[in-house]
């Protein structure tokens, strides 16, 4: 697959809430995932592997008791990467209902996507 197959697979798939459906597809077995600086103790850190990577995920959608709503922009590509802005609209356990905004920026080499990185306040 070309960079632009793939980043229009992964929004397709992100935006149907198949987060982990697109990781299998998409990913390398050693991608890298890598979160905000500064993130409070306790939250998400970065990642090295498929399998860290799924549990990172199911920890934070384990997090969540509910989701209202996903929405992914189109991809921007540059080269071997592209970036999109990850809405997801959900009440937290425990929590109140709120929005994450996240510009998610992705490299591509061989045919899978080896680095993911999140920007986010």
């Amino acid at each position: 697959m070309n960079i632009e197959a793939i980043a229009a697979r992964l929004v397709e798939l992100c935006r149907e809430g198949k987060f982990e459906q697109a990781q299998r597809e998409l990913y390398a077995d050693d991608v890298v995932s890598i979160e905000p600086d500064g993130l409070p103790p306790g939250a998400l850190g970065n990642t090295k592997g498929m399998q860290p990577m799924f549990e990172k995920k199911r920890r934070f959608q384990a997090g969540l008791e509910q989701v209202h709503g996903i929405s992914m922009s189109d991809p921007l590509i540059a080269g071997n990467w592209f970036t999109a802005v990850l809405s997801i609209d959900a009440t937290a356990k425990g929590g109140g209902q709120g929005g994450l905004n996240e510009v998610c920026v992705y490299r591509v080499q061989n045919g899978k996507v080896v680095h993911e990185q999140f920007f986010h306040d």
